[in-house]
């Protein structure tokens, strides 16, 4: 079946898609968001984590395979909303060392931009979103930029008690920037610091979509269809345009959306499933891929986790799940002897008793008696320290369309992903750090959380570079095959960094956003 045109079809009403959308459709274009899961509202998110994990995706469409195979469920969203509705909301930034790993180590890419190209859009976003926090501290590390709109969030003995030990060690830390109201901002209410943000926040204290870039879209008239699934981008009979997208509805009937632009706004591991099942005669390949290169350097960060036991009450329950300080003092690619990659620190943080990073997983070798008399000590004094990792791109982290199908007849996703050398050498230089800053702390028991090296936040994929023959997109997402197809979110990074994306995602979005409303005319001809 298909439907009236419109200006631009956007795939996925996450981050990046919803700020797509609510840039063209301030601009007057005329706006569809295709999301495949259900239209959650504030008051569907419910303060549980067995009820939160109804909005993080499971199973299909995606096999995971590799030595370090990529975590699924709590890296992407199921419904409007996306991952951003149960993010952490901590919102650094990538740092100017990260745009030119090329030219400074002979690593890596360069980024086809500067940071000086992307930080009047951290500024903007910071604006239209609300972020709390003080941008002045964190000039010890990056170029000066606009002051946050909010103060910095309330601190906790979970997070207070760490300084010491950092200070020791000559780690500076400073007030997180995170996506969240320290104070009411643009009618929506302070942050109550209950901690379950992990889970979505109802009141609406946190910049997920819902309240923030989404909300301005549909306000200016874009239209939102959930549970509808796109298995195709369509092209024209010379393969020159993408004319719309091929989807199905909540009735699993096949429906048709046309569109003078379209731009893929999903998942990481999404847009390129998406790209290279749009085959035709004119892109053997897929889409967007002559070069080869869809799907290629899928990159993830990995995370070195201290664990520790204060002998005082350090409220682990109360504050927020994103982090109350943070450092970029590890961030110099070289920063640890013997290993290459920035690393990103935070601290505090509240913590539940199961589920990510919850108490109860703290100590996986315990059980019966010894697990319970470990559970009373830590409802107590538990807390945690965080140093995320930076994987380098490698073109051998790819994703490939499978032979087995989903229930609409596409094919599944493989991930394929294994780190390299460089990854574990970071990995132990930060666990060790860390042991040595909680001892200075006064921890009375500490330990490094183990097992797997994890697989963090999901980038690449669709990368950007200078032209066709070292990426898929350019600086704006713009695809180089074809004008009129974006690309928008991680997947495009060049490279890594250390730090949380989300922030990156939504000024990446919104510049890009804003060059597509500017070229108009040129794009969608």
């Amino acid at each position: 079946m298909a439907n009236e045109k419109v200006d631009v079809v956007i795939v996925g009403a996450g981050a990046s898609g919803s700020t797509y959308a609510a840039v063209l459709a301030k601009a007057g274009k005329k706006v569809v968001i295709l999301e495949q899961g259900p239209d959650w509202q504030l008051s569907d998110l419910i303060s549980s984590d067995i009820w939160g994990r109804r909005i993080k995706p499971a199973g299909p469409p995606f096999l995971l395979e590799g030595k370090n195979p990529v975590s699924y469920g709590y890296q992407g969203g199921w419904g409007v909303g996306g991952a951003a509705l149960h993010y952490f909301a901590n919102f650094p930034r990538l740092l100017p060392n990260d745009f030119r790993i090329k030219s400074e180590h002979n690593r890596a890419h360069d980024w086809p931009i500067a940071y000086a190209d992307v930080a009047p859009f951290y500024d903007k976003v910071a604006t239209d979103v609300g972020v709390s926090g003080d941008a002045r501290s964190e000039e010890i590390w990056r170029p000066k930029g606009d002051p946050y709109p909010m103060p910095p969030m309330k601190t906790f003995r979970n997070g207070d008690i760490w300084l010491k030990g950092f200070e020791a060690v000559g780690i500076r830390m400073v007030p997180a920037a995170v996506g969240m109201n320290s104070t009411d901002y643009k009618g929506r209410p302070a942050c109550i610091y209950d901690g379950w943000c992990h889970i979505g926040c109802p009141i609406g204290a946190l910049a997920n979509p819902l309240v923030t870039y989404l909300a301005d879209a549909k306000k200016a008239g874009a239209q939102v269809r959930p549970w509808s699934n796109v298995t195709r981008v369509l092209t024209n009979a010379e393969g020159t345009k993408v004319t719309g997208v091929e989807y199905y509805d909540r009735k699993k009937e096949r429906q048709v959306q046309e569109a003078s632009v379209v731009v893929l706004a999903a998942w990481a591991a999404q847009n390129p499933r998406l790209l290279l099942n749009s085959t035709t005669d004119k892109h053997a390949k897929g889409l967007a891929n002559r070069n080869g290169l869809v799907g290629k350097f899928m990159m993830t960060h990995f995370s070195s986790g201290t664990l520790a036991i204060f002998d005082e009450d350090v409220q682990n329950y109360m504050g927020t799940t994103g982090a109350q300080f943070m450092s970029y003092d590890r961030y110099g690619k070289t920063a640890h002897k013997g290993a290459f990659g920035s690393s990103f620190i935070v601290a505090g943080t509240a913590i539940k008793t199961s589920d990510l990073g919850g108490m109860a997983n703290a100590r996986l070798d315990l059980f019966g008696p010894e697990l319970a008399q470990f559970m009373k000590r830590g409802a107590r004094g538990f807390t945690r320290i965080g140093a995320f990792g930076e994987e380098m791109p490698n073109i051998e982290n790819r994703i490939e369309v499978a032979s087995e199908k989903d229930e609409f007849g596409m094919p599944l996703g493989r991930i394929i992903h294994s780190y390299d050398d460089d990854v574990p050498k970071l990995w132990e230089a930060n666990f060790a750090e860390g042991l040595a800053i909680a001892k200075a702390a006064g921890a009375k028991e500490m330990w490094s959380g183990r097992g797997n090296i994890p697989t963090i936040h999901l980038m690449g994929g669709t990368i950007m570079g200078t032209g066709a023959e070292n990426s898929v997109v350019n600086s704006y997402g713009q695809t180089h095959e074809i004008p009129n197809l974006y690309m928008a979110g991680p997947g495009i990074f060049s490279t890594s960094g250390a730090s949380n994306p989300t922030y990156t995602i939504f000024a990446l979005s919104l510049r890009g956003a804003e060059q597509l409303a500017t070229k108009w005319s040129t794009v969608a001809g």
